[in-house]
């Protein structure tokens, strides 16, 4: 009997939904799920998760004490609430829940390690332990850093935005628990660098970059999960059949489910374990040197951090507006206009996949016509608000 690319592809691979909100996560029921900035800012405005962010900004208000402006308050609140959102979300899936780092702490690895440590206490004062969650960092040299201390303490991470091969060898020598590399966004770069249209599933520069990754960990028996995410088609997804993990949007999931025809193995550790690959000393000279040497993975790191970024930043002011004008009327659509420009990067009118910079499935949900841009429309339409916006 036939079986579909899907229910081939979990045999030898670990399928987890790449989805935003939590609706889908209950349709789809994933092994494992995120959380974001930009699942976060999106949920938060939409009607039927108002409840979790009011109590969530009530407790952060409570927590920060007689004198602490809506700004103080909503950035304890974006921590509170990130938590809020993995312990709803791990009502619903039985794997594990990552939860992200701020951005703005990139560079900073104490600084990463002290909500690090905060994010994993709260799920514990909600009897959620350790080996439920992720701490999402950035693959910076100072993230892996706070990561391999992190992890010596029994708290689990998911090093991001990684595009490199020296990035996935220095979270290796760490000993984090996951790497989760972007394959479409590395394929994003070469197509833009080169003028090219598309590439084949083979010279997929996305594809070509997990699938080194993969073997470097298992030619030297790493055992740092290799997580393939970010996919744009699904040549891509089955170019990578025995990934460890590959985390996948339900406009994907679909249609391989769907497809009935023979999908072999690319990926296996006996395969790597035989090949000639050298093994290269990582210390952070040589870390700089080829990430100086790297354009492209130079250039996604510094983009996804500033992204990352602006998304908090437009968080909190969502957070402190809504804090203040908690019983007015209106909210909502003020808001959402918010979240249009805070997205919005050149002030165009319109939001491309580049400056999304979040969950590739919120991105697609959103962009309701699929041709790569989102329309304050299609925006108010995705938040349960309606609101103009001029085109600038």
């Amino acid at each position: 009997m036939a079986q579909s690319l899907l229910a081939q592809l979990r045999t030898m691979t670990k399928v987890v939904a790449d989805t935003g909100d939590i609706q889908a996560i209950e349709k789809f029921k994933p092994q494992d799920a995120t959380t974001n900035p930009s699942l976060i800012t999106t949920a938060a405005e939409m009607p039927e998760y108002q409840q979790i962010v009011d109590d969530t900004l009530m407790k952060a208000k409570q927590i920060a004490g007689v004198g602490a402006s809506d700004q103080e308050v909503a950035a304890l609140a974006f921590k509170r609430l990130a938590v809020a959102f993995g312990l709803k979300i791990l009502e619903i899936i039985p794997g594990r829940v990552s939860t992200e780092v701020d951005a703005r702490l990139s560079y900073d690895t104490e600084g990463t390690l002290e909500m690090a440590r905060d994010l994993i206490s709260q799920y514990e004062e909600a009897g959620v332990g350790r080996d439920r969650i992720l701490i999402k960092i950035a693959s910076t040299w100072e993230g892996i850093r706070a990561a391999e201390v992190l992890e010596k303490e029994g708290i689990h991470c998911n090093l991001t935005l990684l595009f490199g091969i020296h990035q996935a060898i220095a979270c290796a020598e760490a000993g984090v628990t996951l790497v989760s590399p972007f394959v479409g966004r590395i394929l994003d770069w070469y197509k833009k660098d080169t003028g090219r249209d598309s590439y084949p599933p083979t010279e997929d520069p996305g594809v070509q970059s997990v699938t080194e990754i993969y073997n470097y960990y298992k030619k030297f028996g790493y055992p740092t999960e290799v997580m393939g995410a970010s996919f744009r088609n699904i040549g891509e997804i089955t170019e990578l059949a025995g990934c460890d993990l590959l985390t996948i949007s339900p406009k994907l999931l679909a249609p391989l489910d769907e497809t009935e025809e023979d999908l072999p193995r690319k990926l296996s550790p006996d395969k790597a374990k035989s090949m000639e690959i050298e093994k290269i000393p990582m210390d952070k000279a040589s870390f700089d040197r080829m990430h100086a040497a790297d354009r492209m993975a130079s250039e996604k790191l510094d983009e996804g951090i500033s992204g990352f970024t602006k998304a908090l930043e437009s968080l909190e002011q969502l957070l402190a507006e809504r804090l203040a004008n908690m019983d007015e009327k209106g909210v909502v659509s003020d808001a959402a206009e918010n979240v249009f420009r805070a997205y919005d990067l050149d002030g165009d009118g319109f939001i491309t996949r580049e400056e999304w910079m979040g969950t590739d499935a919120v991105f697609d949900a959103l962009d309701r016509d699929h041709d790569g841009k989102i329309t304050p429309e299609e925006m108010g339409a995705g938040l349960g608000a309606s609101f103009r916006l001029a085109k600038v």
